[in-house]
């Protein structure tokens, strides 16, 4: 099976009445009466409530369908609900759906584990800890980077995510996110600035001085909810050795790049660079929460052997159906020819988009690898009102970067020729149509 022979349908948008309609709006009234007020926003707009999805298409609780330039935050790597992936999760429940993961593992754990070892980069041994979230993964690769390393401080980039646990907090970049929490954090972590080899050097020292002796850099191959970053040619290579000249390990957080995403099945493959430890996520099982921390095996070693109690687990570690979503995730990557089919229709869409933002003043840049693009514009305002607006016409699209100024695409991998070229020609003409209304 090929990506142009998915098994899903390519369904173009039909959007009726406004949106949100009467049932996100009921809907967004009765959640906000429930939830936590600082997870979900529901003014000025309500957002619009999913009912379903298939592939690149969503469907609200108004019957509105869209196409989905998201991915749902990239997670839905081969399709929302592929079928392939759907049978695994249901077989899987009807034998095994819990099992005890530090205690007396499920089988399909072990074959998990095996699998991504078999795809580590550079083909070295490699071993790893599974966890639920992205965040759990970085805080795996931290852990382990302090018990390799005896070292607490880490080199990080200014603009990066690696998630909101307070380890990973620690990590991430955004003030906003760090203030309300910056006495339990444990400031151990310097911020250079991304692509800079130069900086993460200064930045080393300035934390030595400081007493916060380095033992890792982490970085995101390109960075995602920074707005879709991409570092200077050779960053990662130069990154990867001034790692081995300083004795630092190299920390490669491919939650959001991984699983084929950039063209490549690991982002950091572009480059040829072997990572000490790396991070996997949201696309990994395409809809079910499961992550994995993989490592060279003589870092991932440097743990103690259990005897008994696991210094770092959780009670849902190696869910067997998440584990199963994962595998079949994977064979799907490969029979359909997902990471192939993201290098080609990525470069299309980028030269596309490339093209028709030349002229426009509101756009700085456009800029991305693979099924990973972000249209920056010069003010946060723009981009906002073109992914509303793009909403409105049945094209999902995210904000990301400073401010929200960055227009984020990360469709399926199995995103449809038909939908792709919709979707980018309805952001073309937003974008125009502002730049228009603005003259």
């Amino acid at each position: 099976m090929t990506a142009e022979h998915s098994p899903f349908n390519d369904w173009l948008p039909e959007v009726t009445g406004t949106v949100p309609g009467p049932a996100s709006r009921a809907l967004a009234g009765r959640l906000g009466a429930v939830e936590n007020r600082n997870v979900t926003c529901l003014e000025p707009e309500a957002p619009i409530f999913w009912e379903r999805a298939a592939g690149a298409n969503v469907w609200d609780v108004d019957g509105n369908r869209y196409i989905d330039f998201t991915g749902a935050f990239g997670v839905a790597s081969v399709g929302h609900a592929h079928p392939h992936v759907v049978t695994a999760i249901a077989s899987q429940a009807e034998n095994l759906l819990h099992g005890m993961g530090d205690v007396h593992p499920p089988r399909v754990k072990v074959e998990l584990l095996e699998a991504l070892a078999s795809r580590y980069p550079g083909a070295v041994r490699a071993k790893g800890l599974l966890g639920c979230s992205g965040a759990d993964a970085v805080e795996t690769a931290l852990k382990t980077a302090l018990i390799a390393t005896g070292r607490p401080g880490i080199v990080a980039f200014e603009g990066g995510y690696h998630g909101l646990s307070m380890g990973a907090l620690d990590t991430t970049a955004r003030a906003d996110f760090r203030q309300p929490f910056t006495e339990r954090l444990a400031h151990a972590t310097g911020f250079a600035p991304f692509g800079d080899l130069q900086g993460v050097l200064r930045t080393a020292e300035e934390l030595e001085a400081c007493g916060q002796a380095v033992g890792a850099v982490i970085v995101e191959p390109i960075q995602g909810r920074g707005g879709e970053r991409v570092p200077p040619k050779g960053f990662l290579r130069g990154l990867r050795e001034a790692c081995d000249r300083a004795g630092w390990l190299l920390i490669a957080d491919e939650i959001y790049t991984g699983c084929g995403r950039t063209g490549r099945f690991f982002a950091c493959e572009h480059e040829s660079v072997v990572p000490d430890l790396l991070c996997l996520g949201k696309g990994l099982s395409a809809g079910m929460p499961i992550s994995a921390c993989m490592g060279r095996a003589e870092v991932m070693d440097c743990w103690p052997a259990s005897q008994g109690e696991a210094l770092h687990t959780q009670t849902f570690l190696g869910h067997p159906a998440s584990c199963a979503a994962a595998l079949a995730a994977l064979q799907t990557i490969d029979r359909e020819g997902l990471v192939e089919r993201a290098e080609r229709c990525g470069l299309a869409l980028l030269e596309r988009l490339q093209k028709a933002c030349r002229s426009l003043s509101g756009v700085a840049e456009v800029r991305g690898l693979g099924m990973m693009i972000g249209i920056e514009c010069t003010t946060p305002k723009l981009a906002q009102r073109v992914t509303r607006r793009a909403l409105e016409r049945g094209v999902i699209v995210l904000p990301s970067g400073p401010g929200g100024r960055v227009v984020s695409l990360t469709p399926p991998l199995c995103i449809g020729p038909e939908q792709l070229d919709l979707g980018a020609m309805v952001l073309i003409e937003e974008l125009a149509g502002e730049e228009a209304a603005s003259s």
